[in-house]
C-alpha cells in the first residue's frame, strides 16, 4: 500500500483546513460518520447547531438520539443506498423540524476501506430554502422586467397610434390616410378589384351653432368622428382631412354599395343630436363618392372625381350624396 509523503500530508491537512471554512462561508453542513454504526465522528459547527449540540458533543451520538424516528428512517434509507452504489449520491430532503420547513440537497460519499477496514459515510448538506427564495425573487424580478417591457411596448404603440390619428375625432391623419390609399390601388389593379373613396365636408352651419362658434364645431366633429369610427370596418380607414372636410376610403366596395353605406351614414349624421352646455345642436354633411377603377384609372384622378362630386353635392345646398359619373371607354370600332 503507497504510503504518503510529506507533499501528500501537507495537502491533506491544507484541504481538512480548506473545507470546513467553505463550507461554513457557504452555510453548508458537514457530517461525518462510521458507516457501519452510523454514529458520528465529526461534524462541523454549522451542523452542530442544526442539531442543537455544540461539536465536540456530536461525535459518539447517532441520529436516533438526536432526531424524530420518521426522520431518521428517512436519512438511514438514503444512507444506505449512497452505500450500496458505492458512488457519489445526491438525494433530497423535505422535512419538518422544530415547527420549521426544511429543505435540504445531501451529497453522500463513502470512503474506501482503511488499515482497519472502516469505511466513512460524508455528507454535505446545502440548504435549498435560501437558493429558492433567490430563485424566486429572480423570477419575480424576470416577470417585472417582462411586464415593463410589455408596457414599453404598449406605450410605443400607443405613441405611435397617437402619431397616426387626429387627437379630436380619433381617425387616422391625412398623411396616413394617403399611405393607405396608395396601397389600396396597387392592390385592386393586382387583383382587378374596386373601392370606393368618399370625400365629406360639414354643411354651413345653422346659425344656432355659428352663433355658439368653436365649442359647437368641436363638438360636431368629434360627433362625426364617431359615426365615421361604427360604421367602418376594420379593412376600411377613415381620415380627418382638415377643419371640415373627412375622407373614407371603402375597400372592396362599389359604387353601389358605397352609395346605399353612406346615403345611411349622411341620415344619421341629419339626425344626430349634438348636446353642448345642454343644449341640443344639429348639423349635416354633404358626400361626394367615387369608385376606383369605374370612375378613375389612377389615384389623381379618383381624388379629383371625388372632390367634384362633393362639389355638386354642396352646389345642390348639401346634405346630400353625389355620386362620380361612371367613365366609358370610346371603341376604335
Amino acid at each position: 500500500m503507497p504510503t504518503l509523503t510529506s507533499a501528500d500530508s501537507a495537502l491533506e491537512a491544507a484541504f481538512a483546513l480548506l473545507l470546513p471554512a467553505l463550507a461554513e462561508r457557504q452555510g453548508v453542513l458537514l457530517a461525518v460518520k462510521d458507516a457501519a454504526s452510523g454514529s458520528y465522528l465529526w461534524v462541523n459547527e454549522a451542523m452542530a447547531r442544526w442539531l442543537h449540540l455544540e461539536p465536540a458533543e456530536v461525535p459518539g451520538r447517532t441520529d436516533a438520539e438526536l432526531l424524530d424516528p420518521t426522520l431518521v428512517t428517512t436519512l438511514r434509507a438514503a444512507e444506505h443506498t449512497a452505500m450500496s452504489q458505492g458512488q457519489p449520491l445526491t438525494s433530497e430532503h423535505r422535512f419538518e423540524r422544530d415547527g420549521d420547513k426544511h429543505d435540504y440537497r445531501v451529497l453522500r460519499l463513502l470512503t474506501p476501506p482503511d488499515a482497519e477496514g472502516r469505511r466513512l459515510l460524508c455528507s454535505a448538506w446545502t440548504d435549498q430554502a435560501a437558493q429558492k427564495a433567490k430563485d424566486a425573487q429572480l423570477r419575480a424580478a424576470l416577470e417585472q422586467l417582462e411586464q415593463l417591457q410589455r408596457s414599453i411596448e404598449t406605450l410605443r404603440r400607443e405613441l405611435q397610434d397617437h402619431s397616426l390619428r387626429d387627437t379630436r375625432t380619433g381617425l387616422y391623419t391625412r398623411a396616413h390616410f394617403d399611405d393607405q390609399l396608395r396601397r389600396e390601388v396597387d392592390l385592386s389593379s393586382r387583383e382587378h378589384r374596386e373601392f370606393a373613396l368618399v370625400a365629406i365636408a360639414v354643411d354651413p352651419p345653422t346659425p344656432r351653432v355659428a352663433e355658439l362658434g368653436q365649442p359647437a364645431h368641436t363638438r360636431i366633429v368629434e360627433t362625426l368622428g364617431r359615426l365615421l369610427r361604427g360604421n367602418t370596418r376594420a379593412m376600411d380607414a377613415s381620415c380627418r382631412v382638415d377643419d371640415s372636410r373627412f375622407a373614407v376610403l371603402l375597400s372592396g366596395v362599389g359604387l353601389a354599395t358605397a352609395h346605399a353605406r353612406v346615403e345611411s351614414l349622411r341620415r344619421e349624421c341629419a339626425t344626430q343630436i349634438v348636446v353642448l352646455d345642454g343644449e341640443e345642436l344639429r348639423f349635416s354633411v354633404s358626400m361626394g363618392v367615387a369608385s376606383y377603377p369605374h370612375t378613375a384609372h389612377s389615384q389623381e384622378e379618383l381624388r379629383e372625381a371625388c372632390d367634384s362630386a362633393l362639389a355638386e353635392a354642396q352646389r345642390r345646398g348639401g346634405n346630400v350624396v353625389t355620386l362620380a359619373g361612371i367613365r366609358f371607354e370610346r371603341s376604335d370600332d
